[in-house]
């Protein structure tokens, strides 16, 4: 009998026999072991693993072992603890290659990583030192504009969260981004809390070590798996052309505490003007274009698409629209029946959009933890429950006024939700009248 057994293991395949062990020993973390006591049977059965196991792991633990995204986040740092050094392509060369350019995303990501590191364990470990030997105000204060640059990285998560995760989410990978979201959400708001208590400090200089050395902690654990996990398995994944998008459209978001010096363009990928135009313009018949009825003349600077709309109160080009929907200010995003993401204005933008949010479940384009209130939001527009719903944020220097609004045809029918996103700090500041032009 053992020899079927044996047998019948022999015939499983290698790739699934290391998942499952991997799946076990992972539930054995979760199940309350220390890493000491599953390292060993790791390092004996598993060895080497690789990034797409690693992906496919976190899939499997959130949607076949339905443990919930934010226990696999907090497992996250005691498994990447493991499986530190047992990662294949960590010292895979790379020399010569697309994403050693500068301007390549992954480059511009990891040029990112080398300055946070410096500002994390240089200059903040240092001014730990002298806060541990002198609280006084001038070294807080110094703590406190550190936390001020580290707030940056805002900008190196959310380029990650608008611009790369959706292109993952094209090839099937999900588990990845929903955890790393996640910890991203938990790295800004442990920044956020700290830099609130040092500007109340209450003379705990341990607490507050304790704290800032684990925020050091989690940011570089962070680093770690977007170049040991998350990048090369987007290397693997993305196509050129997909990585030029990524690049044109990083400007939008901005770049944290350095940038790239050049624009990246691989000899076979269109060129910037071929891609903006692939990726930009409304796609009508006739584009391209420009003809006495848009309005606009030959060897004009400005070119708009042909089409007409034809509504009930008049027509307007597609250009005009387009201009129309642009020069308002405010945020407009639209999601269709099915919670895609069809549409959204470049107005004034107040919440990172990119063009690689098209297509994408508005689901996916919301942290996991407020994705609960995104689908309460959308059951009660299908149901008729509600036609519309209200939030407003201070956010920044901004006041933000959030609307949402259920889209139904004349026969009531839901047909998607729009998301109406205003800044209104300058409307509540308003006094008295105006009645004539400045």
């Amino acid at each position: 009998m053992s020899e079927l057994i044996n047998n019948r293991e022999h015939h499983i395949p290698e790739q699934t026999r290391r998942q499952e062990l991997l799946k076990e020993i992972i539930k054995e973390l979760h199940q309350g072991k220390s890493v000491e006591e599953v390292k060993a049977r790791f390092e004996e059965a598993v060895g080497d693993v690789t990034v797409s196991e690693i992906s496919q792991l976190e899939h499997a633990l959130m949607e076949e072992e339905g443990i919930p995204v934010s226990e696999v986040q907090r497992l996250c740092s005691v498994h990447t603890a493991i499986f530190k050094g047992s990662i294949e392509e960590i010292h895979a060369p790379h020399s010569g290659q697309p994403e050693d350019q500068p301007g390549h995303p992954v480059h511009t990501f990891k040029l990112e990583n080398r300055e946070i590191e410096r500002l994390l364990n240089f200059t903040i470990s240092l001014h730990i030192d002298k806060f541990m030997k002198h609280d006084e105000e001038e070294i807080i204060f110094k703590l406190v504009e550190d936390l001020n640059l580290l707030l940056d990285v805002d900008k190196h998560y959310s380029r990650k969260e608008n611009l790369l995760f959706p292109y993952l989410e094209k090839y099937g990978i999900y588990g990845p981004t929903k955890v790393m979201w996640g910890v991203d959400d938990g790295i800004r708001a442990m920044i956020k809390e700290i830099k609130a208590n040092l500007m109340n400090y209450n003379s705990d200089k341990d607490t507050m070590k304790m704290d800032l050395d684990r925020m050091i902690k989690e940011v570089n654990e962070m680093i770690y798996k977007e170049e040991n996990i998350l990048m090369p398995m987007a290397l693997q994944k993305l196509t050129e052309d997909e990585w030029v998008k990524i690049a044109e459209e990083s400007d939008e978001i901005g770049f944290c505490l350095t940038a790239p010096n050049e624009k990246w363009i691989p000899a076979r990928a269109p060129s910037p003007e071929t891609v903006y135009a692939n990726t930009a313009t409304v796609e009508t018949k006739g584009e391209g274009k420009d003809k006495a009825n848009d309005g606009a003349e030959a060897g004009e600077a400005f070119s708009t698409p042909q089409g007409f709309v034809k509504f009930d109160t008049g027509v307007l080009s597609v250009g005009q629209l387009e201009a129309i929907m642009n020069v308002l200010p405010v945020d407009l995003t639209f999601i269709d029946e099915n919670d895609v993401v069809r549409y959204f204005s470049h107005g004034e933008r107040i919440f990172a959009r990119t063009k690689a949010v098209i297509g994408r479940t508005v689901q996916n384009c919301h942290p996991p933890q407020s994705v609960h209130i995104v689908n309460e939001l959308l059951a009660d527009f299908k149901a008729g429950k509600k036609d519309v719903e209200d939030f407003w944020i201070p956010f920044k220097d901004k006041f933000v006024f959030i609307r949402y609004f259920a889209i139904r045809d004349e026969d009531g029918r839901y047909m998607g939700t729009l998301e109406f996103t205003q800044n209104i700090a300058p409307i509540r500041a308003l006094e008295g009248q105006k009645r004539i032009m400045s």
